[in-house]
């Protein structure tokens, strides 16, 4: 038995739930990557998985066999790429979850990373909360704000620029609020990227002035927040990348531009490992430049 192309489908399986999925992923047959399964299971003298005809789990030992399988699986990569020449190829998939706004972003530049590489492929995960990098096999997360898990590797490689916006259609027969406490006259739309979303902090260059606000709509998708506030719907702070064309095109206000949102640092991170294979740092690199190539992130 191949151990570690037997790991490797293990993995499949763990992420995707289900065995046809993984088979399609891997270019296998379902039968087959049920027989991989079932020879490691033999080899290892434990079950993995969980499986009844409606459902897939994994089973204590298969939870705590996927961060071990992971590292084979990467070290044997590294070991590949390592021996290869100065051209080695970028060569298999890379699953990078972003939030949706920056996802919105990258995806604008993703064509020609992937006709550089043709071997490459990409898995865009656009997802406003943080995930399980091992469980869900995720190979770089950008996180917005503090990071605080110290099992992961954390490298900031820039800042989040926001605006407080609202429709012309909401602020007719208004008063547009010059300082955060005047929010509270206005309807709020929040997004709930962590925590509750109802907090708001902004800054006048020298202090944040951190403020509870009681919203109207609160939603899980920035996007959805966006949608709703160019309907009029209310109040909203918004990404540069959703809000300012939007600004440019007069579609959106600008507001309070002496108390600006506070920036966050845009984290990405990936599980504590040393040798990190050739198409994950190949990604890494085309996402530190992305967020470089934008002014407002880079400052």
């Amino acid at each position: 038995m191949d151990v570690v192309s037997a790991l490797r489908t293990f993995l499949r399986v763990a992420q995707t739930r289900s065995f046809s999925a993984a088979a399609i992923d891997l270019n296998l047959t379902q039968p087959a990557v049920s027989r991989q399964v079932s020879a490691l299971e033999a080899h290892l003298k434990t079950r993995l998985l969980h499986r009844t005809t409606s459902a897939l789990a994994l089973t204590a030992e298969g939870e705590q066999m996927l961060p071990m399988a992971l590292r084979v699986v990467e070290a044997v990569e590294a070991l590949s790429e390592a021996g290869g020449t100065d051209g080695a190829t970028v060569s298999g998939k890379v699953r990078l979850s972003l939030p949706a706004p920056l996802g919105l972003s990258i995806s604008d530049r993703l064509a020609r990373l992937l006709d550089d590489h043709p071997s490459l492929a990409i898995e865009l995960i656009l997802r406003e909360e943080a995930s399980d990098l091992v469980a869900d096999a995720i190979d770089l997360e950008v996180r917005l704000g503090p990071v605080s898990d110290s099992s992961l590797i954390c490298r900031r490689i820039g800042w989040t620029t926001a605006f407080l916006v609202a429709s012309p259609c909401y602020l007719e027969g208004r008063d547009m609020p010059q300082a955060p406490q005047d929010i509270r006259d206005h309807r709020c739309i929040c997004y709930s990227r962590a925590g509750d979303g109802r907090s708001w902090s902004f800054s006048d260059g020298v202090d944040d002035v951190v403020l509870r606000v009681e919203p109207r709509l609160v939603a899980s998708n920035s996007m959805a927040a966006h949608r709703a506030t160019l309907a009029g719907a209310g109040l909203a702070v918004l990404s540069h990348i959703l809000a300012g064309p939007d600004i440019e095109a007069g579609r959106l206000v600008k507001m309070m531009p002496d108390f600006p949102p506070t920036r966050l640092p845009i984290n990405v991170v990936y599980p504590s490992r040393k040798n990190m294979p050739l198409r994950v740092t190949t990604v890494l690199d085309f996402l530190v430049q992305s967020v470089r190539d934008d002014a407002l992130m880079a400052a």
